[in-house]
């Protein structure tokens, strides 16, 4: 099992982004607004660090922009503030996201040289046709070129997907799934589309032409796809995104945003697991459900809602979800 790692977040809010894609408001979903700089890297650490109790494996991160998309110049000037941190053991490692379209092997030596070791592509979709309604500006074989060409140099490789695009569908989602899971990646993200201000998908929810994705929606379409990752062996590191202090204050006019969507997620899956488990089962009025004490939330339902869906739908008299020595996301019918 790979090490837990500390991250040490610095922010690069839509620096070197080509595009602007339809769902993108960097500062509402970041939380950040100012450009990092040399300096902000040197303060992010120190301050950083002195939160961070288990100072083994920290790795800074450059979240929020395409970071390869910056000029060479800046991403230097970047990374280069990091190298003492490096060179001295107190950060072991350095993470950035970007697009498939700014990934190359130049850019690839160059920043294996500096400390980078994880590189986080947004993928966002598999079909052409999601990407190009989304003002994507690269298709889904530039990805796959892109994830083959990182893993090849040795970096770990996290690919972020999201549900509910323009033109995406839940069979769509599901396609995009598998040709992720071809990749191989270290691990994914997955993010259903949230619909925040200030956005050209913002401007066509309100003129009808976007239908929103919603929460209900993207938790379907999520409890499927889910499990293919875990089947595949292959970490989903967040499902949803971070509730930012914008995001909880309103900033998410619309959209598949929940603060608890995760949960929301495990929590479905649980309860159709329960349905196939009373389904094929003999039992009577009053049912026992065991599962791994860390599962008992996810398979009671937010406000007892798997519990009363089940009772209702299988005439129960009672079902209680019971802690017991088992393996985490299983269940038994006792």
């Amino acid at each position: 099992m790979r090490a837990k790692r500390n991250i040490i977040p610095v922010f690069v809010p839509h620096l070197g982004c080509p595009n602007n894609c339809v769902f993108c408001n960097q500062r509402k979903i970041s939380g950040s607004l100012f450009p990092a700089s040399a300096e902000t890297v040197r303060l992010a650490v120190l301050e950083g660090v002195e939160k961070i109790p288990d100072k083994s494996n920290i790795q800074l991160a450059f979240y929020g922009g395409s970071f390869t998309a910056i000029p060479v110049q800046e991403q230097n000037e970047l990374l280069d503030a990091a190298l003492p941190f490096l060179n001295e053991g107190i950060i072991s490692s350095v993470r950035l996201s970007t697009r498939p379209d700014a990934i190359d092997e130049i850019t690839l030596i160059r920043l294996r040289e500096r400390g980078v070791k994880t590189i986080e592509l947004g993928a966002q979709s598999m079909c052409d046709e999601v990407l190009e309604a989304s003002g994507r500006g690269h298709t889904a074989l530039e990805t796959a070129k892109a994830a083959n060409l990182i893993k090849k140099f040795g970096f770990e490789l996290i690919l972020q997907m999201m549900t509910g695009l323009p033109g995406d569908s839940k069979q769509r989602s599901i396609e995009t799934a598998r040709k992720i899971i071809a990749l191989k990646p270290d691990g994914v993200r997955i993010y259903p589309t949230v619909i925040i201000e200030n956005t050209p998908l913002y401007d066509m929810w309100q003129a009808g032409l976007y239908p929103e994705h919603t929460v209900q929606e993207a938790v379907e379409t999520c409890a499927e796809i889910l499990p293919m990752f875990e089947e595949a062996g292959i970490p989903v590191i967040r499902l949803g995104l971070n509730p930012t202090e914008e995001l909880t204050g309103g900033a998410a006019a619309g959209g598949a945003y929940h603060p608890a969507f995760g949960e929301l997620v495990k929590s479905r899956i649980f309860l159709g697991r329960a349905r196939a488990l009373l389904e094929s089962g003999v039992h009577g009025e009053n049912v026992i459900l065991k599962v791994n004490k860390a599962d008992v939330s996810a398979m009671t339902g937010q406000k007892r809602a798997n519990i009363i869906a089940l009772c209702r739908e299988f005439s129960l008299k009672s079902l209680k979800v019971s802690a017991a020595d088992v393996q985490k996301n299983s269940l038994f019918l006792s």
